[in-house]
């Protein structure tokens, strides 16, 4: 097990870190003051846009690509690992700028795996492009979507392809002003054995019945992108937008959800990693009853076990990333759970003390750390709870003893 960085993977870290500290970071006050600004929470600014071209025309587009074409050569999980930790530094901003942002990332998957050729042309290619954004609908109010099987929104059969009914929230980034597609689940066939009732379908954003409801704000933040409850109201989709055939959408949804979590977990050590530095510069500048804080016992204390924890969860993420290069993501599926549940948590705790540190600024908007904690909390739900993730592991734990 060799989890030495290629030549390819640093030099992509390289002129990765240089776009972050020469365009990112310095953009990150204009951005929010543009949004500010519009007096809209999900308005696309235009600093964000710059920064895309500025990445297009760095070679920085596209880093997740599982694929070879497309503009960029086919990287492996484990040389994505560290670029995705680098944009998780700035996790409002960087992903999208390099157009390696959730769920994107996993939709371009789907549609690259199960999509047609029309689908590529019609959703792919743009969403490659970075010209609309996509949706991913799984998630239902009415039923406890960790047990993807519980999802009962309905997919009627009628002349020529199907009608949906039903609601969906949480959908990310619906609110976006480039939203042009939505993968939705659904149940196709109710009395078909467990696995098999669920399929999804490629629905156009702008298709009659479709309504955004609302937006649900994320601990009071309303995340720019949004997360979205949705109506369908007798939504015609036609069987040329099935996506694998029938009674393929949870097998869909497992092979989407796999790098999906990966990723997240990438970025949430990036997050972390910023959040301790954060804390450390913090620490070395200020004073309290005659000794800077980095002076104190205890501070000393949670920066060591902040690097053990960042440095553990890091090892996990490569050995993930390295199963899922070498036997495949089913066989790294007891790793993607155990880093999923990881990650975002040792993060969290990272991110929570970096707050106590800061005092009353921590709380506010003046460091990014309120925003980081809301998003990392919500990350032990998003893609799967802890405790689906805890029992999958527990399962195969004691599988060996049976």
């Amino acid at each position: 097990m060799d989890f030495s960085n290629t030549e390819r993977s640093i030099d992509y870290q390289n002129r990765l870190t240089a776009f972050m500290d020469e365009c990112v970071y310095p953009a990150e006050a204009t951005y929010h003051e543009q949004i500010e600004a519009s007096g809209d929470p999900h308005h696309f600014p235009a600093v964000l846009g710059e920064l895309k071209e500025e990445a297009k025309k760095r070679g920085l587009w596209n880093l997740f690509h599982p694929h070879e074409g497309d503009g960029v050569p086919a990287l492996t999980n484990a040389e994505y690992a560290p670029l995705a930790e680098i944009m998780g530094r700035s996790i409002e901003i960087a992903p999208e700028a390099c157009n390696c942002n959730a769920p994107d990332t996993g939709n371009m998957e789907v549609l690259e795996l199960y999509g047609t050729e029309e689908h590529r042309k019609k959703y792919l290619e743009p969403l490659l492009r970075g010209e609309i954004r996509s949706a991913f609908c799984m998630t239902e109010p009415e039923v406890a979507s960790s047990d993807a099987t519980n999802i009962s929104m309905g997919f009627t059969r009628v002349d020529g392809g199907y009608l949906l009914n039903g609601r969906k929230w949480f959908s990310s980034n619906a609110m976006h002003p480039n939203l042009g597609v939505l993968i939705v689940m659904g149940k196709t066939s109710p009395d078909a054995e467990r696995h098999l009732q669920q399929s999804m379908l490629a629905v156009p954003a702008d298709a009659p019945g479709v309504t955004i409801v609302r937006n649900l704000p994320v601990f009071g933040y309303n995340d720019r992108e949004g997360h979205a409850e949705i109506s369908f109201e007798d939504v015609f989709v036609p069987d040329k937008d099935i996506l694998g055939g029938e009674g393929r959408g949870f097998r869909i949804s497992q092979d989407r959800l796999g790098p999906g979590r990966i990723h997240h977990c990438m970025r949430s050590i990036g997050i972390a990693e910023r959040a301790l530095e954060l804390l450390c510069r913090r620490a070395e500048s200020r004073t309290t009853f005659g000794k800077k804080l980095s002076e104190r016992d205890n501070i000393r204390d949670w920066i060591a076990e902040a690097r053990i924890s960042i440095e553990s969860a890091r090892l996990l993420t490569l050995k993930a990333a390295w199963m899922m290069d070498t036997v495949g993501n089913k066989a790294a599926r007891q790793e993607i759970a155990a880093i999923k549940v990881l990650a975002p948590r040792i993060a969290l705790e990272i991110v929570d003390k970096a707050i106590q540190v800061h005092g009353g600024e921590g709380v506010t908007n003046d460091t990014p750390l309120a925003g980081m904690y809301a998003g990392l909390r919500t990350l032990r739900l998003a893609d799967g709870p802890d405790e689906v993730h805890l029992m999958t592991i527990a399962r195969a734990e004691l599988r060996k003893y049976r």
